[in-house]
């Protein structure tokens, strides 16, 4: 049994509102077990036996068929989380800046966007793996940052989700509890 994060995309922003208690009960009916759902952005702790395209599918799956919507999430292995939180060089809790790590289940996409957000001035970015970047902004001014600007397009959309480094901490010590259980 392999332990897993499952980042969502856009949930509870944009008008795609899903409780986390009703998507734990719809994740009920899939090949995953011990489902915990942290904050209510979308992430999610789980174990399986498939493999990590296998909980994607599964996952993408289950979210169209029970909320309706275009549904893209990131999933990764516990240990990958734990190695991305431990490669950031930024700090999770800073009072002039934030630190957030991009994911992506399209390596390619994240490039084009690590090299775009590379061209853009004042724009501090660091690659952690093929999978994630993390980057920094004001605090208080993430959503006018550049880099969160162009983060937003919408070819980036369907590939990457962000989330504070803070909250990957969370996520991952989650799922090591599942590998430990």
């Amino acid at each position: 049994m392999n332990s897993y994060a499952v980042f969502l995309r856009g949930v509870n922003v944009g008008g795609i509102t899903i409780k986390m208690a009703d998507l734990k009960e719809a994740l009920k009916s899939r090949p995953f077990s011990a489902v915990k759902t942290l904050l209510a952005s979308g992430n999610v702790v789980l174990s399986s036996d498939l493999p990590a395209a296998g909980v994607k599918a599964e996952f993408e799956a289950c979210l169209r068929e029970t909320f309706g919507y275009d549904a893209w999430v990131v999933v990764l292995t516990a240990d990958r989380v734990a190695a991305l939180v431990e490669a950031c060089p930024y700090p999770a809790d800073d009072a002039s800046t934030h630190s957030y790590v991009t994911l992506s289940s399209d390596t390619a996409v994240l490039s084009d966007l690590y090299d775009a957000g590379a061209a853009l001035d004042g724009v501090e970015l660091t690659r952690l793996g093929p999978e994630a970047m993390a980057w920094l902004a004001p605090a208080g001014g993430t959503l006018d940052s550049p880099f969160s600007k162009l983060s937003a397009k919408p070819k980036y959309k369907a590939s990457t989700t962000t989330r504070n480094l803070r909250t990957l901490v969370k996520v991952r010590d989650a799922a090591a509890q599942l590998g430990a259980a």
